[in-house]
């Protein structure tokens, strides 16, 4: 993965307080990471760095859409996405980033890349099932649905409404009548 230089954050030069970024993710930022499950992408995020004389404090907030396949019907449709991420920046003796909340940073670095935090939000914040709305609310018109149609099973409520009952399952009912 090539670097994402308009993604690094140096923060030495930052005045202690607030501090606010913000970028556009397209397509072309999940080609770095040779992810390939969107056809086409368009999210706003916002991150809120506040910095203080220990530590920095990111938060990550992403709004928009992605176009995906539904793993349904294979029928492309626009999905929103939203999310929220928090990340506590600290400073130690080397780099650590095994708590998924808390990155530790070496005391001379001056800047931090946030492209991986940015892409892991972005995925998270997906459905792990995606339908298409169409599906949802019976709109959708699409031969794959047809043929699943086709191919489901079929009676077997039919089936269980036309099968024998046992007399004795019958007469255990009558008890529960019979107050």
């Amino acid at each position: 993965m090539k670097s994402l230089k308009e993604y690094n954050i140096q923060f030495v030069g930052l005045k202690l307080g607030k501090h606010h970024f913000d970028y556009q993710i397209d397509k072309k930022f999940f080609e770095h990471f040779e992810y390939d499950d969107f056809n086409d992408v368009n999210v706003k995020v916002d991150l809120f760095l506040e910095k203080k004389t220990t530590l920095l404090e990111l938060q990550f907030k992403v709004t928009g859409n992605a176009n995906v396949n539904c793993d349904t019907s294979n029928e492309p449709y626009d999905q929103e996405i939203e999310g929220e991420f928090n990340l506590v920046v600290k400073f130690g003796d080397e780099y650590n980033d095994e708590n998924e909340d808390i990155l530790i940073v070496p005391h001379g670095e001056y800047e931090i890349n946030v492209a991986h935090y940015i892409y892991e939000l972005i995925i998270l914040s997906m459905p792990v099932k995606r339908i298409h709305p169409g599906i949802e609310d019976g709109t959708l018109q699409s031969e794959i649905l047809e043929r699943l149609e086709e191919l489901s099973p079929k009676g077997s409520e039919e089936k269980e409404q036309t099968e024998e009952i046992d007399p004795r399952w019958n007469t255990l009912k009558k008890l529960l009548t019979d107050k």
